[in-house]
Order: C-alpha cells, then structure tokens, then sequence
C-alpha cells in the first residue's frame, strides 16, 4: 500500500484552490481507505541469512530460529494469513515467535492478532502500545483507526536503544523520536550488514510525516543523521515500502534533509507558512527520483510551526 497522497500539481496562481488541495492531501484526504485492500502476490528476495517480503502492504523481514521465525513488521491485516504462510515456507518454521513493530501505522502491524494469538512474541516501542491500545487518528489514513484487540498488542516494549539476541544473531535496535511517527525503532543485524529502517527513508517516494502524531521535520533529519553513523556504504537498507536501499543512499538522504531543515527555519524567519513553503518546492530537484514532494513540503512546514524553537 501507498501512504503517500497522490500528486498534487501546483497552479500557476498562489490561491485558495493550492492550499484547499495540498491541505486536503496532507491530512489524508485523497489516501487510500485505512485497511487497503489485499494484495495476491507476495515476492521473496533473498537477503543472505534473512528474507525480504514484498507485496504485503509492507517491506517484511524475516529469519529463521529453532523455536520459529522472527519477522519485522506485518503487512496489512488483509494480507496476514498470505504473509504469514510465506514467512513459515521461506524460513522452514511452523510459526512465528517473534514479531518486531518498526512503528504503529496499519501497514506494519496486520500481522499483530494472528501472530500474538498463536502465542507470539510482539516487540515495539512502547508508544507504539499506547496507539495500539487506543482509538487514533493520523495524516497517513482517512478517519479513526480503533485500538487492535489485547491479542495484537505489544507484549514486550522497549524505550531506548538496545540489543537482543535471536538464533544466535546479535540483533541492535534503536528509538528514532519523531522521525516518522514519535514510536520509530531502526532493527540492525551487524553481521549480515542490514538495516531495517521502517518508514524513516525510502528509495522512491516521500515518506511522510505523522506530524499529528509527534513527527517532526527535525526527529527526521536526527533519525537520519544516527543511521548515517550506523551504516557502511554498502549495508542493505530495508525501508517501509520499495526497493532496498544502501548505506550510501541514507547518507545522501541525511543531506537532502539537513539542507531542507535549513530551509525551512529561512521560511519560518521570513514568517512563511506550509502553503507557501509548498508553493516555492525547494525539493523540486528531486522531483523526478521521489516524485511530487508538495504534501511532504506541506506537511514538513506544518511540523515545523508545531515543533521548532529556536535557539
């Protein structure tokens, strides 16, 4: 599934149709239904030691353990059971004992209730328990999503970075606050040289932020700045949706947001406001590799008037 809104195209005129249209998409407005709708196929790539999953609803990570497999994040809740037999097939396990949420949103934690119900292990920040526990809205779905049920929750949480073992595997994590939503955890394998980064980066779209969920334009330029640190330039990075990236595309990503965060504290100086920020498209070099940023602008910008203090 697409978080991103569909394009939105500039007007010639700086009128009220431009910041009807991009305040529409930003809020979620022109995005796909809450759930999504299932996907038939889904693809395995071999990672060397763990399985990339696609066509979930989401990027799925998985390997195997003796007592089962460990996946990171679960698709859609319409494509669970497909995922999850996949998972089972790729790893040569009967179930899966351990499921880690990158963050809350529905393309990450469809898998939750058949997982916890089977006796699973669920694995996330504890925000993200709270928005699982609770009735939420967000930028990137249409209406309220209702708490998941006590079986889909987190049953172990963590706060900070840290470390974990599975199968032998040393495992890191680490809280990226306010990068994407205010839940985000990075998963990093050191020895199989692989990230898994959620929905911090991407390869091919905006990914945007849930800026009425804590998200803010500089918990993304901090997130991205830590997994800059983290990576060589050729660890495999897996995103939330898309293609797999590389240590040396999150480098250049953590660029692209500092000079944007830049830019955005000239617009605030200059007393400029989403819509206007979104009308002068300082990303509009990348347009043609990430496509349209106007509701990321937008929604940057908005984050940006909740969230920055100046010094």
């Amino acid at each position: 599934m697409r978080t991103e809104t569909g394009s939105v195209r500039l007007q010639a005129d700086p009128s009220r149709r431009l910041f009807l249209r991009i305040g529409i998409a930003a809020a979620g407005g022109v995005l796909l239904p809450e759930f999504g709708f299932a996907q038939s196929r889904i693809s395995t790539t071999d990672l060397g030691g763990a399985t990339l999953f696609q066509g979930a609803g989401c990027n799925v990570v998985a390997l195997p353990g003796p007592d089962g497999a460990l996946m990171i994040d679960g698709g859609l809740a319409a494509n669970a059971d497909a995922l999850i037999a996949a998972v089972k097939t790729a790893t040569r396990t009967s179930r899966i004992s351990t499921l880690i949420d990158t963050h809350w949103h529905p393309e990450q934690v469809g898998a939750n209730d058949a997982v916890g119900r089977a006796g699973g292990v669920i694995v996330a920040h504890e925000k993200t328990k709270t928005y699982l526990s609770n009735a939420v809205y967000s930028v990137t779905f249409k209406g309220r999503r209702p708490a998941l049920p006590q079986a889909a929750r987190p049953t172990k949480t963590i706060r900070s970075d840290g470390s974990m073992e599975f199968a032998g595997q040393k495992i890191d994590y680490g809280y990226m606050p306010a990068a994407h939503t205010d839940s985000d955890i990075y998963v990093h394998f050191p020895a199989l040289n692989l990230l898994v980064a959620g929905g911090v980066v991407s390869a091919e779209e905006w990914p945007l932020l849930d800026w009425r969920n804590g998200a803010w334009l500089g918990g993304r330029v901090r997130a991205l700045e830590h997994l800059a640190d983290l990576v060589k330039p050729d660890t495999r990075v897996i995103p939330a949706t898309g293609r797999a990236m590389t240590g040396r595309e999150v480098v250049r990503q953590r660029d692209i947001f500092q000079k944007l965060f830049t830019t955005m504290i000239g617009y605030l100086n200059m007393g400029l406001g989403p819509e206007d920020a979104a009308q002068r498209n300082p990303l509009k070099e990348y347009q043609s590799e990430f496509g349209d940023p106007t509701a990321f602008t937008y929604g940057a910008m908005k984050s940006m008037e909740i969230a920055y203090v100046p010094d």
